[in-house]
């Protein structure tokens, strides 16, 4: 009894040890956070943005890339999958639903929160954490467009043209936010709409044009979190030396096709210098081949010292946007191509790995990795087998890879990694995938562990997290029964670091690029099982509402929808019932927030 007794203290003593290196050394988990309304006293309301002569001017401007390609794109579509009468009523079922969910929440949001950033599901208020801007709106205009709402589209576009991006009550403009959800969805907007609405160009080149205000430092490198007052007032600038990595990686596409649509290289030159940055620092990191989750550009070169890697929340869309930004030139551009071929091995030793679980099914995570030293002083690569459900959509990027870069074999771990992400869906009794969860890997090499489920595995797997102590114990196998069933965890699931659901849609972006991308019409049933508990869940009297803990049958909702839902995940959920040419992936590149951008082809 003494021994049992000693044991539970040393597990105790464990747990804090582990607890304190967890919040420690663990990377960030949640995305980047919202700067939303300043108080009265932050800002000084005479003051609008009229463009200024820039303070560090450039010499020349770095042109698009016009040789033609040394190779062909490959198609990325496979063949519509054939479809008979009753297999159609049950696509178009499936699609009106859908519509019918975004027509509700469209309606909550014109209604309660027209020409505001976003609508609250639950008191029909509004709030405004983007720039006030009318962030839902201008990033739901392609939506709108897609699924044949060109009435509700028109209102829209021409409720754009009272948008004023000249004032703004936040007091620092986040780059990245503004660059994808605004510059984003005008061009793709634009685009779409067969070029129909100049208004569209002319308000993506208004947010071009005050970007290019943080871009105006010594070395080019954009201010992430811009106090654009200050700038007018005439203070010096120069970015942040602890920026996070996708702050500067995640501007690629969005600048590039506004010089496309333009012809002013202003905005490509800003974009392919932070590119040009990121390559030369690709192999000097403390993990050769990925960056840091936080960066120093304040610095020339700019500085990746940081030993913290992820594809996860804020990382995920540098990587996301390398075969995108590859399609967005045309393949004329080699460099992305070459940096996502230089990140993808390295991914795939020291971050994604297999997960046990209860039906042996083939599944792959991409968990975190930290840089620590040996008592030699060597590096030494830690991972950490924490999924997020921002980095469900590593599965869609290397299934497109796999197609436009040649590389059949990689199919099958896109496939496995989207797999994962929808089993993290299905295994808790809401059938949504939590936020952040700790999964069971398995060894890397197959022919040391099948990797075959049991319950004892599972037990011994909570005792090493919970207590690092894999000693077998009759009391620790009780205690961590005990605990899994008080944190209600799925099995196969060790911890779930994060209980919610914000709406996200990455997890369904993978889905339907491998439908799209493969033709298996399981894709499509995994993708309808997905939405049917996603609405039963969200759903509210004025839209749809985050929810606190899906590990729960009845998940409790929260006041929040963010403009993502309108312009991705239920874009994606739609895309995946609608006619298999419906926004090409032969045509059209969708980026971070889903606008789909036209590719520049060349394409065999």
């Amino acid at each position: 009894m003494a021994r049992r007794v000693t044991r539970l203290i040393l597990g105790a003593i464990a747990l804090w040890v582990l607890a304190t290196w967890y919040y420690t050394w663990s990377p960030p988990q949640t995305q980047m956070p919202n700067y939303g309304v300043i108080p009265d006293t932050a800002m000084d309301k005479s003051v609008r943005w009229n463009k200024p002569p820039p303070n560090h001017p450039l010499p020349s401007l770095t042109p698009l890339p016009t040789e033609l390609p040394s190779r062909r794109i490959p198609k990325v579509q496979a063949t519509p999958p054939k479809e008979d009468e009753d297999a159609k009523k049950i696509r178009m079922k499936r699609l009106n639903a859908v519509k019918e969910s975004f027509l509700h929440s469209w309606n909550g949001y014109k209604k309660n929160a027209w020409l505001k950033d976003e609508v609250l599901p639950l008191t029909a208020d509004y709030q405004n954490p983007f720039g006030g801007w009318a962030a839902t709106l201008v990033d739901s205009l392609d939506s709108l467009w897609i699924l044949d709402l060109k009435d509700e589209f028109e209102i829209a576009v021409k409720s754009c043209e009272l948008i004023d991006f000249t004032t703004t009550e936040t007091k620092e403009i986040n780059v990245f936010e503004t660059t994808i959800r605004y510059l984003g969805g005008f061009l793709a907007a634009y685009e779409l709409s067969g070029k129909q609405h100049p208004g569209l160009l002319k308000k993506a080149t208004e947010v071009g044009e005050l970007l290019m205000g943080a871009f105006d430092t010594p070395n080019r490198m954009p201010v992430a979190r811009w106090d654009w007052q200050a700038y007018l007032k005439g203070k010096n600038q120069k970015p942040s030396f602890n920026t996070l990595i996708s702050e500067i990686g995640s501007l690629s596409m969005e600048m590039s096709k506004l010089s496309q649509l333009t012809g002013d290289m202003t905005y490509h030159d800003a974009a392919q210098r932070l590119s040009d940055e990121i390559e030369a620092g690709q192999s000097k990191t403390k993990l050769p081949g990925m960056w840091p989750v936080v960066v120093d550009p304040s610095v020339t070169p700019v500085r990746f010292a940081g030993d913290s890697f992820t594809l996860g929340g804020m990382s995920d869309s540098l990587y996301e946007y390398f075969p995108k930004q590859y399609l967005i030139l045309g393949g004329a551009l080699e460099q992305p191509r070459k940096m996502y071929e230089g990140f993808i091995e390295v991914a795939k030793k020291h971050l994604f790995r297999r997960a046990l679980n209860p039906d042996n099914l083939p599944l792959l995570f991409s968990g975190d990795a930290n840089i620590r030293r040996n008592p030699t002083g060597d590096p030494l690569v830690i991972t950490r087998p924490r999924a997020q459900h921002l980095t469900c959509f590593a599965g869609g990027m290397v299934a497109l890879a796999a197609k436009i870069f040649e590389r059949p074999a990689d199919m099958e771990t896109a496939k496995q990694l989207t797999d994962g992400c929808v089993w993290s869906y299905f295994a808790t009794p809401s059938g949504i995938g939590p936020e952040i969860f700790t999964f069971i890997p398995c060894d890397v090499d197959p022919a040391k562990d099948d990797c075959k489920w049991s319950q004892q595995r599972w037990i011994d797997a909570g005792k090493q997290y919970w207590y690092g102590n894999l000693e077998p114990d009759e009391v620790l196998d009780k205690s961590i029964t005990d605990t899994y069933k008080e944190r209600k965890l799925p099995e196969g699931m060790v911890e779930v670091n994060d209980r919610r659901y914000i709406l996200r849609p990455e997890a369904i972006e993978s889905v339907f690029l491998m439908y799209r991308m493969t033709g298996d019409k399981a894709w499509a049933d995994k993708a309808w099982k997905m939405f049917q508990a996603v609405e039963k869940h969200t759903r509210t009297r004025t839209a749809a509402a985050a929810l606190n803990d899906v590990t729960v049958a009845s998940p409790a909702q929260v006041d929040s929808m963010e403009s993502f839902w309108l312009a991705e995940t239920l874009k994606y959920f739609y895309l995946v019932f609608s006619d298999f040419d419906v926004v090409s992936l032969d045509t059209w590149v969708l980026n971070t927030e889903a606008h789909p951008l036209r590719r520049a082809d060349a394409m065999g």
